[in-house]
């Protein structure tokens, strides 16, 4: 029971041992890959970033000029941003934030 009580007391007056994530957020490791980021302006609808994506989430339409990327389906490889000649694709550190709503 004495054992017990100074667990107690030291978890009361110590530093908690996680961090209250939404309000302190940690920073993102070296070369961590986050998220895909695409600067569509500069992009030249090459299709390159479609035929290497492993997990087949980017849609590339020449005739409309629109792309689409199934975040879910993405598996952050990088490989996308590593093949793009213009080099409108980029990993960034940051990881995508929850959502709440469908």
């Amino acid at each position: 029971m004495v054992e017990m009580i100074k667990v107690i007391l030291g978890n009361l007056f110590s530093k908690p041992a996680t961090r209250g994530y939404p309000l302190v957020k940690r920073e993102a490791f070296n070369r961590a890959r986050g998220q895909l980021r695409a600067d569509l302006n500069n992009c030249s609808y090459c299709t390159l970033c479609q035929k290497k994506c492993p997990s087949a989430c980017i849609n590339v339409n020449k005739a409309t000029k629109s792309w689409e990327l199934d975040a879910f389906a993405c598996v952050i490889c990088g490989i996308c941003a590593e093949v793009c000649p213009r080099m409108c694709l980029s990993m960034d550190g940051e990881y995508r934030q929850p959502v709440y709503t469908k």
